[in-house]
């Protein structure tokens, strides 16, 4: 597949909520970045494509599914490098709080696999609605 069908699907995959069906598409090691609280239980350190299973898994659990939305406003494709741009709005399950936020994805795709997953978002009204 090429960068744009991978990450094309890779966005599919994240909207159905399957976290394992999500994680194939990523090669063994993965360069992840996703800067936060430790308060958010599925911001911690990720290197491998079953973290990353880990980390979609641990994320879906925390939100109500009916309340996921997400607009994509922008996709940049530069070779094996791609950029996803929008807002994302989410309620977490444990106290009904929702926000919406700004995101950025900053992917890498080699040989049909992902291999960087960055993610640059409002964090602080993240770990804000998770501790509230």
């Amino acid at each position: 597949m090429t960068t744009r069908a991978t990450v094309e699907e890779l966005l599919r995959r994240m909207a159905s909520g399957d976290a394992e069906t999500t994680a194939e598409l990523f090669a063994e090691e993965v360069d992840f970045l996703c800067a936060g609280s430790d308060k958010v239980p599925w911001i911690r350190p990720r290197r491998t494509r079953e973290d990353m299973a880990d980390f979609f898994g641990t994320m879906n659990a925390n939100f109500v599914p009916e309340d996921r939305a997400a607009l994509i406003s922008g996709f940049l494709v530069d070779g094996e490098d791609a950029v996803v741009m929008g807002h994302v709005s989410q309620r977490l399950k444990s106290n009904g709080r929702a926000f919406t936020i700004p995101f950025a994805l900053h992917l890498t795709v080699s040989d049909g696999r992902i291999t960087r997953y960055h993610v640059y978002e409002d964090s602080l009204t993240v770990a804000e609605a998770v501790t509230a």
